[in-house]
C-alpha cells in the first residue's frame, strides 16, 4: 500500500507540474483580461473540487446517520477538511481576479457571499469536531453538514437564477470557451482532484488510526483496576 502511495505522489506531483506549464504556457492569453485570466485555471478547478468533496461529506453523513459507520464518519471528516482548504483557496483567488478585472476585492452579490457562507459552515462543522466531546458530536456534525451541502447547489446555480458581479457562466450556460482553455481547464481539473484524493487517502489513514488508539487506550481505562486509577 505504501509503495501504491508513493508511486500515485509521484503521478501526482508531474500532473501538477504539467497543469501549471499547461496553464502559464499553452493556453492562449484572454484578450480582454491579458494574463491575469490565467487564474481561471485555479479558481475554477478549486471550486469544482470542494463542491464535489462536500458532496462526499454530505453522501457520508448521511451513511453515517443511517448505519453509524465509523468510517463513514471518518471519511465525512476528512473530505470536509480537504474541501475547506480547496474552498479557502477559491475565496483568494477570486479576489486576487477581480479587483484588476472589476476594480474592487470584493462585493455582496450572491454568488461570493453563498461561497463565503459556504466556507463558513464547514469551518464550524470542523470546529465542532475538534473542540466539542459530547458523545453525540457525530450526529450533529452530520446534520450540519447536510445542512451545508445545500448551500453548494445554491452557489452553483446562484448566476442564473440572480443578476450577480460574477462573470456569467461560459460552461453549460450558453457562453463560450476557447477548445484550448477548455482542454487546459480540464487537465488542472484533473491535477486537482489527483492532489484531493492524494490528501484525502493520507489524512484518512491517519483518522483511522487515531480512531483504533482511542478505542485502545478506553479499553485499557475500562480493564484497568479501580485501585490502581
Amino acid at each position: 500500500m505504501k509503495r501504491i502511495f508513493t508511486v500515485f505522489a509521484l503521478l501526482t506531483g508531474l500532473l501538477l507540474s504539467y497543469a501549471l506549464y499547461q496553464a502559464l504556457i499553452v493556453a492562449p492569453t484572454e484578450k480582454t483580461m491579458g494574463d491575469v485570466q490565467r487564474i481561471f485555471y485555479y479558481h475554477v478547478p478549486s471550486a469544482w473540487t470542494a463542491f464535489l468533496l462536500f458532496t462526499i461529506n454530505f453522501v457520508a453523513s448521511v451513511v453515517y446517520l443511517i448505519r453509524r459507520s465509523s468510517a463513514a464518519d471518518a471519511l465525512a471528516v476528512v473530505s470536509a477538511e480537504v474541501g475547506v482548504v480547496f474552498c479557502t483557496v477559491v475565496l483568494v483567488t477570486g479576489p486576487l481576479w477581480a479587483r484588476p478585472v472589476w476594480g474592487i476585492w470584493w462585493t455582496w452579490d450572491v454568488r461570493l457571499t453563498s461561497t463565503l457562507v459556504l466556507w463558513l459552515i464547514y469551518v464550524s462543522y470542523l470546529m465542532l469536531r475538534r473542540f466539542s466531546a459530547s458523545g453525540e458530536t457525530p450526529v450533529l456534525a452530520a446534520a450540519l453538514a447536510i445542512f451545508g451541502a445545500l448551500d453548494v447547489p445554491l452557489v452553483y446555480f446562484s448566476i442564473w437564477i440572480f443578476r450577480t458581479q460574477h462573470p456569467q457562466p461560459v460552461i453549460g450556460g450558453g457562453g463560450s470557451i476557447d477548445p484550448r482553455m477548455w482542454h487546459v481547464l480540464l487537465i488542472n481539473w484533473a491535477a486537482f482532484l489527483c492532489f484531493a484524493l492524494l490528501i484525502c487517502w493520507s489524512r484518512y489513514r491517519l483518522e483511522v488510526l487515531k480512531r483504533e488508539v482511542e478505542e485502545m487506550q478506553a479499553l485499557e481505562a475500562l480493564l484497568q483496576p479501580r485501585g490502581s486509577r
